[in-house]
């Protein structure tokens, strides 16, 4: 089974009577690229957690945080008095130099600020049984974001394989008018000919020898049974399980070779037609690839 690069995830540990939340979401990049936003007092676990984020994840940008649950109850705390007057002079500076007065109820406004009110708790630090928890959430979060990818991979798969249906079905249509095709241009080009030269001058055994060589060129079996092998094999790896997305793709960029050729060759509006469906079919391919770990 194929997985989404898309993915979301969150879970939730209580410690010291706090409710720490953990959230995980990632969407597709072509290697593993995690950005995390943790408490200060988690921090000597984030390379742990991001082990097991490359572990289980594999490839994908990955945005991570830990955070507390404002609604719940907080521990007491701390008014740092020193940033609280550095934001305080800020304030009146800028409205100094602007015009724009001191908001009535500056307190409230600089309690809010960053790094003004501490947690008494924050600056401890976490034991063993208090991390033990929170070390669940993450595993549980990671978890639910890989089932979210499979449950949008099964999606994928089955997008993919109603695309590779439908270009199949189209490159079966190909063939009625592949054969009519022939005597058409060859009639086409006789008729040339004659009104060149005059019936009478023409070679008929040259003019043989030389529609031979031509409708050659023009013949499309090869790219039909590439195109058809490409197909097949692409529906084999998607079989074959997850990350295989980098191959998808490049499966797909071979399928969209053996249609543009297809399309040169075709030299004839009906076929045109249909090359131009398979074109579209595969751009919609080619768009959830992307998404493929």
């Amino acid at each position: 089974m194929i997985q989404s690069m898309t993915g979301y995830g969150k879970a939730a540990a209580m410690v010291s009577g706090r409710k720490v939340i953990v959230e995980i979401k990632s969407l597709n990049s072509k290697a593993m690229d995690i950005s995390t936003r943790i408490p200060q007092s988690y921090r000597e676990h984030e390379l742990d957690i991001r082990s097991r984020i490359t572990a289980a994840l594999e490839r994908g940008k990955v945005d991570f945080s830990i955070y507390f649950d404002q609604t719940a109850q907080l521990p007491p705390t701390l008014v740092d008095t020193n940033m609280f007057s550095t934001y305080l002079d800020q304030l009146r500076q800028l409205s100094a130099v602007t015009g724009v007065s001191v908001p009535a109820d500056v307190m409230s406004v600089i309690l809010r600020m960053p790094d003004v009110m501490t947690s008494s708790q924050q600056t401890e630090e976490v034991t063993d049984d208090e991390w033990t928890p929170v070390s669940a959430a993450v595993d549980q979060a990671i978890a639910a974001l890989v089932e979210y990818r499979k449950s949008e991979g099964t999606a994928l798969e089955a997008k993919f394989r109603e695309k590779i249906s439908n270009i199949g079905e189209l490159l079966l249509q190909v063939e009625p008018y592949e054969k009519d095709r022939v005597a058409k241009i060859k009639e086409r080009m006789r008729q040339s000919l004659e009104d060149a030269v005059g019936a009478q001058s023409v070679d008929n055994n040259r003019f043989e020898q030389e529609m031979i060589f031509y409708i050659e060129k023009l013949d499309i079996s090869e790219e039909k049974q590439r195109l058809s092998n490409h197909l097949k094999y692409f529906i084999e790896t998607v079989d074959s399980g997850h990350g295989q997305g980098k191959k998808l793709g490049f499966i797909a960029q071979e399928m969209g070779r053996e249609i543009n050729t297809l399309g040169s060759k075709s030299n004839q509006a009906e076929m045109q037609n249909i090359v131009v469906r398979m074109k579209d079919e595969l751009e919609q391919i080619k768009e959830q690839v992307l998404n493929v770990m």
